[in-house]
């Protein structure tokens, strides 16, 4: 029989419990929640920093590649190992118990195997929550290197706005320990920016400080119906000039997108008698109480004086209805999906440019692709637009793997060269979009990233992707 020297290592160092090798026990942890699958040596859960160092240590020695692994929720396959059968997944599952809450400094050090729901369950009785709000259930470390957004980024910012310090396991174990708790040290370099959104293949990330807010008090939600583009933006903007203290998002949903939804959601109820080329779900929300500041007379109010300046613009406005709004919102790509083939795109260009973007992907599809309909939704209030294209199979003509290769360097293209956006908006690099990478990425950035992880990685055995 066989045996794994790295494998009795690790068991050697951090218990049997810590280490699961047959089939059975890694299965979980070779397949992503949606994209990514392969094979792994052996799964690694180490309970503590040093346990990590001690980890990474010894898979330095013996040669052998590392995939972090948080909630594996991620999109681009980033987080599962290679089917060589020779990397070791680090799940951070195990090191989940640090919850220490400052609530006069409004901060909180979390370990980076906590998950957003157990993190937001602990602030709760605090009036408090980690802000970055969407439809996974992400560890804190796997957030932090994939930089999340979410839906309400246009009140709260992304992760990185909301990060004040971490603690990381460099490639080869070294500890890297920069838990600073303040919002304001202008000291020199921030090294924590180094490990965000960098995929995990700098560094893994064990522990953070995060800044919290308060959770408010009460939300004013409507559906606005907009006949273009145009609209949607100006309506945007006007929100924005006259609401910006209280507006949290600003949610767009194409009818391609919307009809799916209501087709095959039969508990909610048709917002409109004809869906209009986009319906915007907009949110207001506040930690005043309603008897010092009513959102809903607010919004009533500040959309009322819009729909008379906006004409046939904005056919109608529904409100009162924010749960089955959001409901409608979050049930579009499981609904696409029932419709025909689907490949889904997380793309953001300057907002100012959605609406000629837009077009301009629909111009090139009836063009280029007829058989494929654009079904898009997103978050028009900071940039970012999931192009979901939608196909009968039976009628591509094609083999999908033909017509996935042939669509996604033409939406791409469009994006970064016509439209100056990014073909990753929040999904961050992983497999499924290296070769992108490579492409669009300027060669003195390519040249620093390497320089860097020369230094936090000299054996570059962490990570799926390159970022050099």
């Amino acid at each position: 029989m066989t045996v794994d020297a790295l494998v009795g290592a690790l068991v050697a160092a951090l218990g049997e419990r810590a280490v699961l090798q047959s089939p059975e026990d890694r299965a979980r942890f070779e397949t992503g929640w949606r994209y990514g699958k392969g094979v792994a040596r052996c799964v690694v859960r180490p309970a503590s920093t040093a346990e990590v160092a001690t980890a990474l240590r010894l898979c330095q020695q013996h040669g052998a590649r590392v995939v972090a692994q948080g909630a594996n929720s991620g999109l681009v396959a980033a987080s599962t190992p290679d089917a060589s059968g020779s990397m070791v997944v680090l799940s951070l599952e195990r090191l989940n118990q640090t919850i220490e809450l400052d609530q006069h400094g409004r901060t909180v050090l979390v370990d980076g195997g906590v998950l957003l729901s157990q993190l937001n369950e602990a602030l709760l009785p605090h009036g408090l929550w980690f802000p970055v709000d969407l439809g996974a259930d992400p560890q804190i470390g796997g957030m932090i290197a994939t930089n999340t957004g979410g839906t309400r980024l246009l009140k709260y910012g992304d992760v990185r706005h909301n990060l004040l310090g971490v603690e990381v396991v460099l490639g080869d174990g070294r500890v890297v320990s920069a838990l600073n708790r303040l919002r304001k040290n202008n000291t020199g370099l921030d090294s924590k920016h180094l490990f965000v959104g960098t995929s995990g293949v700098f560094g893994i990330v064990t522990r953070a400080v995060l800044q919290v807010a308060p959770k408010p008090r009460q939300r004013a939600v409507a559906l606005v119906g907009c006949n273009s583009g145009a609209a949607v933006l100006n309506l945007l903007q006007t929100l924005e000039r006259d609401l910006a203290d209280v507006l949290s998002a600003f949610e767009v949903m194409s009818a391609a997108a919307l009809g799916p939804v209501l087709d095959h959601q039969p508990n909610l109820p048709r917002p409109f008698a004809q869906l209009p080329a986009y319906s915007v779900l907009v949110e207001l929300s506040s930690t005043l109480s309603s008897e010092l500041l009513s959102l809903d007379d607010v919004l009533e109010e500040q959309l009322g004086a819009h729909l008379e300046v906006a004409g046939d613009e904005v056919p109608d406005i529904v409100m009162h209805r924010g749960e089955e709004f959001w409901q409608m919102r979050h049930h579009i790509s499981e609904s696409l999906r029932s419709v025909g083939k689907m490949l889904a795109f997380d793309i953001s260009v300057p907002r100012s440019q959605l609406p000629a973007f837009t077009e301009a992907v629909h111009t090139m599809l009836a063009a280029e692709f007829p058989v494929v309909r654009l079904c898009d939704y997103g978050h028009w209030g900071d940039g970012g637009t999931h192009l979901n294209l939608v196909w009968d199979e039976s009628k591509a003509g094609v083999p999908a793997a033909q017509l996935v290769a042939a669509l996604q360097p033409r939406i791409y293209d469009l994006a970064v060269r016509d439209f100056a956006g990014s073909y990753s908006a929040e999904h961050g690099v992983g497999p499924h979009n290296q070769r992108f990478y490579d492409l669009y990425t300027d060669e003195n950035v390519k040249a620093l990233c390497g320089s860097l992880r020369q230094w936090c990685d000299p054996d570059r055995l962490l990570g799926t992707v390159r970022l050099d």
